[in-house]
């Protein structure tokens, strides 16, 4: 079989926080909020969250770790499960994700997150914004789409025989 190139860009757009419409300045005071709330006993490395759902409502999340490692919770899945628990005809427009200010990376969401993140945008057949704030607080980086990040993504299309 011959081989074959793939060729995958991924675009991320640095902004400034206070450029961003307030509705999206508010969403990343809410994930700096949601930070300060993490339970992060073991790793010692907060991460906070926060979604935006299409009537405006925000739903906070962080992450919550338990001494058996993998029974914790990452801050992107613990917002983005408790919005659809608690608003399940509301689509997802936004995520806001924050690590530690001491973080010398930009803070890009675990696989098993993008993963979730990408299963939201095809339930809902819309994509969803992530703003990646980095340690500064004034500095964003903004995803129009978790396919920007993750462009390989498992779907319901894969299981199909």
């Amino acid at each position: 079989m011959p081989e074959k190139d793939i060729k995958v860009e991924v675009k991320l757009v640095e902004k400034q926080k206070k450029t961003l419409p307030e509705l999206h300045q508010k969403l990343i005071e809410r994930a700096l909020e949601a930070r300060e709330l993490s339970y992060a006993p073991y790793s010692n490395f907060p991460v906070g969250a926060a979604v935006l759902l299409i009537d405006e409502t925000v739903v906070i999340g962080n992450n919550q770790e338990n001494a058996a490692y993998p029974s914790g919770l990452c801050a992107e899945r613990t917002a983005l499960f408790a919005s659809r628990a608690q608003y399940p005809n509301q689509k997802v427009t936004a995520l806001a994700v924050c690590v530690k200010e001491s973080a010398k990376h930009v803070p890009f969401p675990c696989g098993g997150c993008l993963q979730v993140i990408a299963e939201v945008e095809q339930s809902q057949q819309a994509p969803i914004t992530i703003f990646l704030i980095h340690n500064d607080r004034a500095t964003v980086w903004e995803a129009n789409s978790v396919k920007q990040l993750l462009p390989f993504a498992f779907g319901r299309n894969h299981l199909e025989a």
